[in-house]
């Protein structure tokens, strides 16, 4: 129990699924518990290509707004809010004091709104578009390994935040957890590094240096949507 207590961490962290008590969390815990959320990206997936396989006979529209509540009930739309809240920060025009102000705030306004709505859509269409469960596996895994880059790279935009416990993981044991995506899907594995790449430098400007926990789970939600369009085939002509 004591070696998993890392992953229990994580799972629990980033995911509605039942986990054991794990009791108080120490200093140094959710650091460690970081290199595991590609592993937890693996379990999000087969969640996802389950939910996939057990629609498979519906309409593609209907099927994939299925596979969408699930995907957001299983993460309990931690990433999600994660989103929101970045686009009301980083898309207002106000000096960088004012944008973690906002950071903080419960409340969601015009550009989370208007964000969290086209997201969504884009979200929707890509699942509706996906020739196979194959993307839905490793979408999570991706998105949640290249985090951990950034989670390195960038200081604390707050260090009082939930995020900036999580700075300074492992990142190696994170890529040996992600290590088959890139084997099974480079181009797609790379889009998503890229999203989150340039993600950061954006809102790390935006913030005067910094990242935030919510603009990490941001990260995610972005990471994963690369990674399906990058997973698309070639329309019709």
């Amino acid at each position: 129990m004591k070696r998993l207590r890392p992953f229990w961490l994580a799972l629990g962290f980033l995911t509605t699924l039942p986990v054991p008590d794990v009791g108080e969390v120490q200093p140094g815990e959710m650091r460690a518990a970081s290199a595991y959320y590609p592993l937890v990206g693996w379990i999000v997936g087969a969640v996802l290509a389950g939910a996939a396989w057990a629609t498979g006979g519906l309409p593609d529209g209907l099927a994939a707004a299925l596979v969408l509540a699930v995907w957001l009930a299983v993460t309990g739309m931690l990433h999600l809010d994660g989103l929101l809240d970045s686009a009301d920060a980083l898309l207002a025009p106000v000096p960088v004091s004012e944008r973690l102000r906002i950071l903080g705030d419960v409340h969601h306004g015009s550009f989370a709104f208007g964000v969290g709505f086209v997201f969504l859509l884009l979200k929707w269409q890509a699942l509706a578009l996906l020739a196979g469960p194959l993307p839905l596996l490793l979408a999570p895994v991706a998105a949640r390994f290249w985090l951990l880059p950034v989670l390195n790279r960038f200081p604390a935009a707050r260090p009082e935040g939930l995020g900036a416990t999580a700075r300074q993981g492992r990142v190696g044991l994170g890529f040996v957890f992600a290590l088959p995506v890139v084997f099974l899907s480079p181009a797609a594995f790379l889009a998503a590094g890229a999203t989150l790449g340039l993600g950061a430098l954006w809102a790390s400007r935006r913030l005067g240096g910094g990242l935030s926990g919510d603009v990490y789970g941001a990260f995610v939600e972005l990471g994963e949507l690369a990674f399906l369009f990058a997973s698309l085939g070639p329309g019709p002509k």
